[in-house]
């Protein structure tokens, strides 16, 4: 297993809407795989990052959203 992670972030989304969009990313590997979620602020952007485990072979995918 690798420890992988995937960014949700916006300049102009309200936080409800970026920490729903990271919520259904989470809710959607399952508890066994998810490790936490951080988020951060500066400025005006906003960041969550859902952190988690992945097979070594399993594809990165998309590591950024936009919200």
């Amino acid at each position: 297993m690798q420890a992988r992670f995937k960014i949700f972030k916006s300049h102009t989304s309200p936080w409800p809407i970026i920490f729903a969009a990271a919520a259904a990313f989470a809710t959607s590997l399952g508890p066994e795989r998810v490790i936490g979620i951080s988020h951060s602020h500066e400025q005006s952007l906003g960041l969550v990052t859902v952190w988690y485990w992945a097979l070594e072979t399993e594809e990165w995918g998309q590591k950024e959203v936009k919200c």
